[in-house]
């Protein structure tokens, strides 16, 4: 009887879904945005949400241990720990690394972490949060990645670890950087939150850092609306992730199960007394980070269509890049060699010699309802959050000021129609033949 029913109201779910598409306005040229990102969602996402709903899986459990793993299985890696964003993420692979049992290699305060001016601000916060000093290195404005050689040239006496994300679904050099890192003793967070579905000589970003990270806003390659998670190929840090995680716990339980070391009862840890109930002991300072099943059911559809996500941002950004060859004043953008992009978004930079600015290309394009996001930061040791933060620059952070005033990006997410791309493309065209000269 039960089945019935809710196959009846998935059934009902599925025919509102299209009913509510039908309904939906065609896309008008200067009337309707094109947006820069967005999530796409379809009936089978409606219809997971409704049933993890109706199964009434309203925190963390069996959905997100599905999710947990499909991951881990997409990425080749051990673990993957679902959170619940993309910035917690990044929070909880740095903390992960301050562990104590990871005796000399645990970051301590005042040790520095290398990592990218030009990017989003959740790559670096968590490097200051944690007593950390970041280490700022520019970036190569064919690609908007650092190289190997400016992370090499930025590492210090008191360097313990690097944190990078692949800028915009284009890959870094990550090979080499995960070499130098093993050649130094450092380690490597790869921030992978723009660029799911990239690959790097034929890996997949995602799996050269000792841990990564991914988000699932609604703006990335899969979204669960909010939503993160780290992965590793290590179990001794996917344990310390856990750990910081679920409220800086000891014991490793999934939700709603007991007992998994069989000693629970057994356990004599720090000055508590013996038998302590293994799940109320703290072993870090941690926190709750976790996701919920919602989240995870969203999630597990959505990762059944990531292969066609991507290929369709790849499609979107190669018919982007053809349009606009050669419009006088901008610098288009270049996959990073060795690499296919997933892309995140196309980024426009405005030549020195340009004679308008970025922010007239700005408003021009925002004036036809076509959506505009600047490169993140920019240069993040320009934002008044950061003026009284101890930080360290190695070198020039030159072309990270020339993208803070002359880079913006437009979308070629999935929602965005071959029509979208070449109303977008004429109308850049048109900005920038009518520009005085």
């Amino acid at each position: 009887m039960n089945d019935n029913l809710k196959d009846e109201i998935l059934s009902l779910v599925n025919a509102y879904h299209h009913a509510v598409g039908a309904e939906a306005s065609t896309w008008v040229p200067g009337e309707n945005r094109v947006l820069a990102s967005g999530a796409v969602l379809t009936a089978a996402d409606r219809m997971a949400l409704v049933e993890a709903a109706l199964d009434l899986r309203i925190a963390s459990g069996s959905y997100a241990i599905r999710f947990e793993r499909a991951l881990a299985g997409y990425f080749g890696l051990r673990k993957a720990h679902l959170t619940n964003s993309g910035s917690s993420a990044n929070l909880l692979a740095l903390s992960a690394l301050t562990a104590p049992e990871l005796g000399e290699r645990a970051l301590r305060r005042g040790d520095e972490v290398i990592t990218v001016a030009a990017g989003f601000p959740t790559t670096v916060n968590p490097i200051i949060q944690n007593g950390l000093v970041p280490v700022f290195v520019d970036i190569d404005l064919s690609t908007y990645n650092t190289t190997a050689e400016l992370v090499e040239a930025a590492i210090g006496p008191k360097t313990k670890a690097i944190m990078i994300a692949h800028a915009l679904g284009n890959p870094f050099e990550a090979t080499e950087i995960r070499e130098l890192a093993d050649r130094y003793g450092l380690w490597f967070v790869e921030d992978n939150c723009d660029a799911v579905g990239s690959t790097y000589r034929g890996r997949k970003t995602g799996t050269f850092g000792h841990l990564s990270t991914v988000s699932f806003y609604p703006a990335h390659h899969l979204t669960m609306g909010e939503g993160g998670c780290v992965l590793t190929g290590s179990m001794e840090l996917a344990r310390l992730v856990e750990s910081y995680r679920d409220w800086g716990r000891d014991c490793w339980c999934e939700p709603g199960e007991d007992d998994r070391c069989n000693k629970r009862f057994g356990w004599q840890l720090g000055t508590l007394p013996y038998g302590y109930d293994h799940k109320y002991v703290f072993s870090h300072v941690g926190y709750n980070l976790k996701a919920t099943d919602l989240q995870a059911a969203l999630g597990l559809s959505q990762l059944e269509r990531l292969s066609e996500f991507c290929d369709s941002r790849r499609k979107n950004w190669l018919r982007m890049r053809s349009g606009l060859q050669n419009v006088p004043g901008l610098t288009l953008p270049e996959p990073a060699p060795n690499s296919d992009p997933s892309w995140f978004g196309f980024t426009l930079t405005v030549e020195d010699s340009a004679p308008y600015s970025r922010r007239d290309l700005q408003l021009y394009l925002e004036s036809k309802r076509i959506s505009t996001r600047l490169m993140f930061s920019g240069n993040l040791t320009r934002h008044p959050a950061y003026e009284n933060v101890e930080y360290r620059i190695s070198g020039s952070l030159s072309n990270s000021d020339k993208v803070a005033s002359d880079t913006l990006w437009t979308g070629i997410y999935p929602g965005v129609t071959d029509e979208m791309i070449d109303y977008v493309v004429r109308e850049i065209w048109s900005f920038a033949k009518g520009s005085p000269r």
